[in-house]
């Protein structure tokens, strides 16, 4: 549930009901400023800050982003710099800042560890995220929509404060070059503290062969799995072998895409079952399969503590309870590249408004190497002109949305356009949405305990 869907206080719910909360770390640095310049209502941003032990990053985000009483009417959000791959340790700070106040309003009043989910694709930002993370003592870390294979080695070197590194994908790099993502903690201490606790990591993984690839050859200790199946929210992993489509466009799943969970015991592992989980029998079912239990994200992405904005989140479930929404598998929208689940209705707030084609937050670019030997980025959704330009295929642009603004809009931090307009949303949501009215029994909302307890009602004992 990226962008600040399963924010720190879903995950602050759900752990105080003796389950695992888990933060979304996509894009926490720019939702972080966007919550200062919208004053930081509770002073919530403030009060985690206040705990951060680099005290001039705290002043900078302070300075830089803070606004006590919110931007002005049709004012846009103040942006912060673009990532690249070398930038500047006030840049990486700010990073740290966000990951840690995250976290540590998660864990806030009670005992229960939490953990934090990051996409492999999002390369950029993982390693001073995860810093940050495990400055405020985050227990587990999450990665899927890639292949983590050096995470689990990082974490190590993190925990005692030591650079670490990440070979960082850049196409037309030549074969026999590469390029890396490096990280140094000591950059940010006259003295570093006492090492870290280092969280346990879990890939999310959607095939036998990468989990057993992981298991084996990880750089590092793997210490559970997530096995994730196409009916679950967000991207999910195109389909196995050549593609094909149904009549509405969506991309077929058969029986290559079935995970053998006997197999996946084999290796040893923890490990939880995910996508369309949300039910209580299929705890059950999973428990029996051997699994330690389920990752659920539809339930709790709609529940009160969740942060989709609330105009969206109480018209989608009056809509589901009467069975009128639609999720679709759309193969195009996402930059990435994966297809992603999008929830359709009759009140869409973006049916029919026109987007801008913009890379402006830039976490799901690509980066490539240009003509002059440096390395440059694109995206699918930036101006088409703009991506032919840095060597892209026109082709790859077509039906391509911009997520990054558009998840931002779905939790209420809409940026403004140069026309004036605010940026449309992207609801996403597993398949689960559309049969959510027996689940709600005729209430409007509900909380992230009814969610916990609905899962446990049917508790199979193994």
């Amino acid at each position: 549930m990226g962008a600040a869907v399963s924010n720190w206080r879903l995950a602050n719910a759900v752990a105080r009901t003796g389950q695992l909360g888990v933060v979304s770390g996509t894009g926490l640095d720019t939702v972080f400023v966007r919550r200062l310049q919208d004053g930081d209502r509770g002073g919530h941003m403030r009060r985690g800050m206040e705990q951060f032990p680099i005290r001039r990053a705290v002043d900078e985000a302070m300075r830089r982003y803070y606004r006590p009483e919110g931007r002005a009417p049709g004012e846009p959000y103040t942006m912060l710099p673009l990532y690249r791959q070398v930038v500047a340790p006030a840049r990486q700070e700010l990073t740290m800042l966000a990951a840690f106040v995250e976290v540590c309003l998660a864990r806030e009043g009670h005992d229960a560890p939490v953990g934090i989910n990051l996409l492999t694709k999002i390369q950029l930002l993982t390693l001073p995220t995860l810093y940050g993370a495990m400055l405020a003592g985050v227990g587990y870390v999450l990665m899927g929509a890639g292949i983590p294979r050096e995470i689990a080695g990082a974490l190590d070197l993190l925990a005692g404060h030591h650079p670490a590194r990440l070979r960082f994908d850049v196409e037309g790099l030549p074969s026999s070059a590469v390029e890396y993502l490096d990280f140094d903690p000591g950059a940010h201490w006259e003295s570093p503290p006492a090492p870290l606790a280092r969280p346990k990591f879990f890939p999310i993984v959607a095939s036998n062969s990468l989990a057993t690839m992981l298991a084996r050859k990880a750089i590092g200790q793997v210490d559970g799995f997530v096995i994730e199946g196409p009916t679950a929210g967000g991207h999910n992993a195109p389909p196995r072998g050549e593609p094909w489509f149904n009549e509405r466009g969506e991309p077929i799943y058969g029986k290559r895409d079935e995970v053998d969970l006997a197999k996946i015991g084999e290796l040893g592992l923890p490990f939880w079952v995910a996508g369309g989980a949300g039910h209580p029998e299929r705890l059950v079912a999973a428990r029996k399969a051997g699994a330690a239990g389920v990752q659920v994200g539809t339930l709790f992405a709609f529940c009160d503590e969740s942060g989709l904005a609330e105009p969206i989140k109480r018209s989608v479930l009056a809509h589901a309870a009467r069975g009128e929404v639609d999720v679709r598998t759309e193969p195009l929208a996402s930059p990435t590249g994966f297809p992603i689940k999008v929830v359709e209705w009759v009140e869409n707030p973006a049916a029919g408004a026109t987007r801008e084609r913009v890379c402006d937050l830039g976490y799901l670019r690509v980066a490539f190497m240009a003509e002059d030997g440096k390395v440059d980025y694109r995206c699918p959704s930036e101006p088409e002109a703009a991506y032919v330009k840095k060597g892209g295929k026109i082709e790859d642009t077509i039906g391509r949305q911009c997520l990054c603004n558009a998840l931002l809009s779905v939790i209420g931090h809409p940026q403004t356009c140069a026309d004036g307009a605010e940026e449309p949303p992207i609801v996403t949501s597993g398949d689960d949405l559309a049969t959510i009215g027996g689940f709600l029994g005729g209430r409007t909302s509900y909380a992230a305990a009814d969610v916990v307890a609905y899962l446990l009602s049917g508790r199979c004992e193994v």
